[in-house]
C-alpha cells in the first residue's frame, strides 16, 4: 500500500499517519524527518541540505526528491509507505510518479477557521517535544501550562500564532491545494472530513481501505 496524506497545517495530518503506519504495518515517511535524518547521518544529501538551511535557504526540489527516492527503497518500504508532508507542489509530484507508483492520495479536509482555532491552542513541551491541546490541561496558577510526562513548562510555537497560521494556509491554498486535483484527475485521490475528533477521523480513514 503507497499512500500519500494530504491536508492544511493542523489538519492533523501526522498524528493519522501514525495511526495508518501502525494498523497496515507500513512505513511512515516524514519529510521533515527524514531530512533531519539525512543531517544526522551525514549523507551527501544531508550535508549539502545542512549548508542550505545554515546559510538560510529553502532546500530544493532535487534534494528533497533525491531523499524521497532513496528513503522508499529502504528494506521497511517492501510492504508500503506513507508519504506525510511530500509531495507538496506538482513538480514533485510529477517526479514522484516517475519513479513510484501510489494508491491513494487521501486529503483530510478542514476549515480554515476550525485551523487558526485548533493551532492557538496547541503547547509543546520543549524537552520531550510532546504536543498537547491546551483544552486536555488544567492550567498552572500562572495560566500556563506543564508537560504531563516530563513537567517542563509548554510553549507556544511562533508558528501556532494565529497570523502565521493564516500566511500558512495562503501558501497551502497557492502551492499545495492544486495537488488535490492533480490526483483527482488521476482518480487516486479521496476525501476525508478532518473537522470532527481524531478516532472519528481516523476511522473515516480506515473506511476508504476496509
Amino acid at each position: 500500500m503507497k499512500l500519500i496524506l494530504l491536508g492544511p497545517p493542523g489538519a492533523g495530518k501526522g498524528t493519522q499517519a501514525e495511526r495508518i503506519a501502525e494498523r497496515y504495518s507500513i512505513a511512515h515517511i516524514s519529510t521533515g524527518d527524514m531530512l533531519r535524518a539525512e543531517i544526522k547521518a551525514e549523507t551527501p544529501l544531508g550535508v549539502e541540505a545542512k549548508s542550505l538551511i545554515d546559510r538560510g535557504e529553502l532546500v530544493p526540489d532535487e534534494i528533497i526528491i533525491g531523499m524521497v527516492k532513496n528513503r522508499i527503497g529502504m528494506p521497511d518500504c517492501e510492504n508500503g509507505f506513507l508519504l506525510d508532508g511530500f509531495p507538496r507542489t506538482i513538480a514533485q509530484a510529477e517526479s514522484l510518479m516517475g519513479f513510484t507508483g501510489i494508491d491513494r492520495a487521501v486529503c483530510i479536509e478542514v476549515p480554515d477557521e476550525s485551523i487558526v482555532g485548533r493551532m492557538s491552542k496547541r503547547r509543546v513541551c520543549p524537552n520531550c517535544k510532546r504536543t498537547y491541546t491546551v483544552d486536555v490541561l488544567e492550567p498552572d496558577e500562572d495560566g500556563g501550562y506543564t508537560c504531563l510526562d516530563c513537567g517542563t513548562k509548554l510553549i507556544a510555537r511562533d508558528d501556532d500564532r494565529p497570523e502565521t497560521v493564516q500566511h500558512r494556509l495562503n501558501v497551502y491554498a497557492e502551492q499545495t491545494f492544486p495537488l488535490i486535483d492533480f490526483f483527482e484527475a488521476r482518480e487516486l485521490l479521496s476525501r476525508v472530513d478532518g473537522d470532527k475528533s481524531m478516532d472519528e477521523v481516523a476511522d473515516s480513514i480506515f473506511e476508504l481501505f476496509e
